[in-house]
This record gives structure tokens, sequence and C-alpha cells, in this order.
């Protein structure tokens, strides 16, 4: 049944995930603006090592960000301050980019750098935001969202430039600096609903055990008030568990032998979300497209279409996820995307190829034929097709909803950061491994969704509908929500008496402590 409650929990959610609209819109933006005669005028046409410089600047700016940075504000200040502060950041880095001064490609970079920075913020208190006021029966639905927010800010940002690109004779240089400009309107709607959205029950209670004010959270977003005591309960356990018998810091990344275990999954995940092909396309389709097709028109309007399908593909992780689960989508996608890289050297390598002549009659390279071209196109749009609601959303979702309270922020920014480290390295050397191997260096993508369906199948348990604080029973870990329990010197961990249980700080007896702190691998 729709109720107000759960009406106002998914606008807050798809709130937060309009932060992973930046990233989506970013991502196209290069891959647009690399091509456009114009930008290459205005930069003295930066080739190789420089060009790639442009593009992996942004990968370091959100690597240190979600390392270093993210955590710790998202931590400090809340997850609304998380995301506000990436937003601003995000707008400011726009204007610096869209108003860099002609031949100052340093300037440029230097937005990039901070473009990275504030995303990496935001990217990190988003979907944390979203998995502590989401309910665990609609988690995964919800989370399917943010993937899809990439989506859209990839449409938003081909249909931008494909509209420009047609009229790039009237706007001159401003073709793709209003691409660029594009890119601050939806932080900046983003930063005028934040004051008026909750902030996490869990936060609060994290930092002072502020019961009233995540009841006040809670209530804006459950149906029921036993639903919110439940639930306040089942926090505050498992965050007294933490402080008492782990380590309210981070340093419970590296002394609980379940976090490291769940630290070494999702970088692996997160590493495999980059090396499955999605994110070298995401760079560089513009650049083997052309090898196809000269025109700069056609090209966009492929880009445009690949991430309007990308919207529609997205949409199938929103019925999947909780219904199948996430081990389900990880592993179907794994195979279809191998299938997939499989099938596209097998085109190229069983088709002829055609001189590229100049003026002069001298052979300057080799194409294929258009139809070559076309089923090329249509391969890696199914690609996208499985990508889209498997290692596209789920592994951000499967990401945010495995760790505890203690070291949640902080774990899920290094760990998602994983995908700009393995991007930014891999995005060196690609340009050159398919100048040299072509079609044939799909090969290897093939090869890495091959293992990573394997390694899913062998070393990921399923965390479909379970509560964030008993996921770490999965893991190996102890049940948070039990221990915390005993501790609180309540008689049912799992359900609330109203008016009993929440009305204050309970007395926490050393001797309830001393039981469970053997049963944690530290």
């Amino acid at each position: 049944m729709v109720t107000k409650s759960r009406v106002y929990n998914w606008y807050i959610a798809m709130l937060a995930a309009g932060c992973m609209v930046l990233y989506g819109y970013d991502a196209a933006v290069f891959n647009a603006v690399q091509g456009n005669k114009h930008w290459l005028d205005w930069f003295n046409t930066p080739k190789g090592n420089l060009l790639g410089l442009v593009n992996t600047t942004y990968s370091i700016g959100a690597i240190v960000s979600g390392w270093f940075l993210a955590g710790p504000t998202a931590d400090y200040f809340g997850r609304r301050w998380g995301m506000g502060i990436g937003c601003f950041i995000t707008v400011i880095a726009t204007i610096v980019q869209t108003f860099s001064p002609r031949h100052g490609l340093g300037v440029f970079i230097f937005g990039r750098v901070l473009i990275g920075i504030g995303q990496g913020m935001a990217l990190t208190a988003g979907p944390v935001f979203i998995g502590e006021l989401t309910p665990p029966e609609i988690r995964g639905k919800v989370m399917s969202f943010w993937q899809l927010f990439y989506s859209v800010g990839s449409f938003i940002a081909y249909w931008v430039n494909y509209a420009c690109g047609k009229h790039s004779k009237s706007l001159g240089h401003w073709d793709w600096k209003m691409v660029v400009m594009f890119q601050m309107l939806v932080p900046l709607i983003i930063i005028a609903q934040l004051p008026f959205v909750p902030e996490s029950p869990r936060w609060y209670i994290q930092h002072g055990d502020r019961i009233e004010d995540a009841r006040a959270s809670l209530r804006r977003v459950r149906d029921t008030e036993q639903e919110v005591e439940d639930e306040l309960l089942a926090i505050r356990e498992a965050i007294v568990f933490e402080k008492e018998v782990i380590s309210s810091s981070y340093l419970a990344l590296w002394k609980d032998v379940s976090v490291r275990k769940r630290m070494g999954l999702a970088f692996v995940v997160n590493i495999g979300q980059q090396l499955s092909g999605q994110g070298t396309l995401n760079s560089y389709s513009s650049l083997i497209y052309k090898q196809i097709w000269p025109s700069s028109d056609t090209i966009n309007l492929i880009n445009a279409l690949n991430a309007t399908c990308g919207i529609l593909f997205t949409l199938n992780a929103t019925w999947t996820v909780d219904r199948f689960g996430r081990k389900f989508l990880f592993i179907c996608g794994a195979i279809g995307m191998a299938t997939c890289m499989l099938i596209v050297p097998m085109i190229g390598l069983e088709t002829p190829n055609i001189a590229v002549k100049n003026a002069a009659g001298k052979i300057t390279g080799y194409t294929k034929t258009e139809p070559v071209g076309i089923a090329i196109v249509a391969m890696l749009f199914l690609f996208i097709f499985f990508y889209k609601p498997s290692w596209g959303a789920t592994t951000w979702i499967w990401t945010s909803e495995i760790f505890s309270m203690n070291v949640r922020t902080q774990a899920v920014g290094m760990c998602t950061q994983m995908q700009n480290v393995a991007q930014c390295i891999f995005n060196q050397f690609f340009p050159i491994f398919y100048a040299n191997c072509g079609l044939k260096s799909f090969f290897f993508f093939m090869t890495t969704n091959v293992c990573l369906a394997i390694f899913v199948w062998r070393l990921i348990p399923e965390t479909k509908s379970v509560a964030l604080e008993e996921i770490d029973v999965l893991f190996g870990g102890a049940n948070h929500t039990e221990k915390g329990g005993d501790l609180l010197h309540v008689e049912d961990p799992h359900h609330a008496n109203v008016g009993v249980d929440n009305v204050g700080l309970q007395e926490i007896s050393p001797a309830a402590s001393r039981p469970v702190a053997h049963e944690l691998k530290i």
C-alpha cells in the first residue's frame, strides 16, 4: 500500500540519488568534448598523454576525496552536509572549467581535480544516506535508482552536446562551454532542497545518542510508531555494541576480521565494475566510433541514444534486485557482458578492413564498412543492457549496505573510489592497447567478466532484505543487534517496547560486554 511516509521516503532518496547525476554527466562530458574542434582549438589540441591527463585528473581528485575527506566529513557533519559540500565544490569547479582562459589547459585540469573532489564527497554520502533511511525490504529497489541517475546524467550531457553540436557554427566556442556549464544545474537543485530533508537517524544515535532527533527522522519515513521504535532500538543496539566492544573509530577497518574481509571483497567488486569494459567505453567510445564514422554528429547521436537506452536498461534493476537478489544479477550480468565482449572482436576479425587513403593516394589507416559498424554498436548496446542493472546498479547497492555503522561512510568512500583507481590506471594504457590490437583488445574484457562471474559465485554472500544492523553475520562477524541488546538489557533485541526501551540512556553493564568480546575475530 502506498502511504504518505513511503512516498516521502522515495522523494528524499531520489534527491540524494541526484548526486549520481553529477558523476554520469561528468563521465559523458569529457567523452563528448574531447572530439569537439572548438575545445581542441581553445586548448591547443592536447594529444596522447596530455589528453589522458585531462581525463585522469578527475579520478585523482575523486580518489583523494573518497579515501581521506568524504568519510570524515559525512561522519562529523552529517550525511546532508557531505552531499551539500560535494555539490557546492562541483558548482565552483564547473565555473572554473567553463571560463578557463584560452590556451589555459592547466586551469581546465584544475577544475577537473576540483570536480573529482566534490563528486568524491557527494558519491560517498549519497548512497549511505539512502541506505540508512530506506526500509530493508525496498532498499535494493530504491538504490537501483542511484545507477539510473548516472544514466540520467549521461543522457542530459550527450543530448545537450548533440544539440550544441548541431548549432556549432552559430555558438562557436560556446558549443563546448554550454555542455560543461550545464553540469552545475543538478547540484544547485540538490543544495536548495537539502536543508528541508531529515538527517540520518543512525548519525544522530552515533553522535551523542540523540534519541529524540533520530525518532523525529524515522517518523517522517516510517508508517507506524512500532516500526519507528523497533528500528530505533536496532540502531542503538548496534552502535552501542560497536562502541563498547569493537571501536568507534576507523581503526575497526583493520581490527575486525569480518570488516577486512568485506573491504577486500568490495575492492574486487568495484575494480571489476570498471574492468568489465564499461569504464573504457565511457571514456573512449567516441574514439572507437570515429574509426568507422567520420561525422561528429553521427557519433554524438550514437552516444546520446546509448545514454537513453541506459536509463531504460537500468530500470530492470528496480524489479529484479529485491526479487532475485544481488548475487543473481552480478552473475547473469557478467556472463552476458562476457558474451558481448566475445562477439565484438569476432565481428572485427571476420569482416574485411577497408583502407583509408589521403589525397595523395597513400594509405593512412583502416576502417570497417558501415553495416559492420552498426553490428558493433548493436553489441555494445546489448553490453549496456547487461551491465546497467547488474554491475552498474548492484555494485553500488551491495557496497553501500555491507558495512557496519562505525566504518560505513569511510569504507564506502574507499571502496567506491577503487572504481576510479582502476579506471585511472587502465585508461592510461588503453589508447595504446587499442591502437596496437584494435577490437581484439576486447578479449581482455571478456576474460575479466568470466572471472568476475566465478568470483561472485564462490565468494559473495546474498544481502537481499537483510537489515543493515545484521549484515555482519553474513561475513562471519557477530550479530550487532543481539549483542547490543545484551548491553542495553532489553527483553527482545528485535522488538521494542514502546515507551520503555528507547526513553533514554540505559546503563551499560561492563559484565554484559565480556561474553561477546571473544566472539569477534580480531
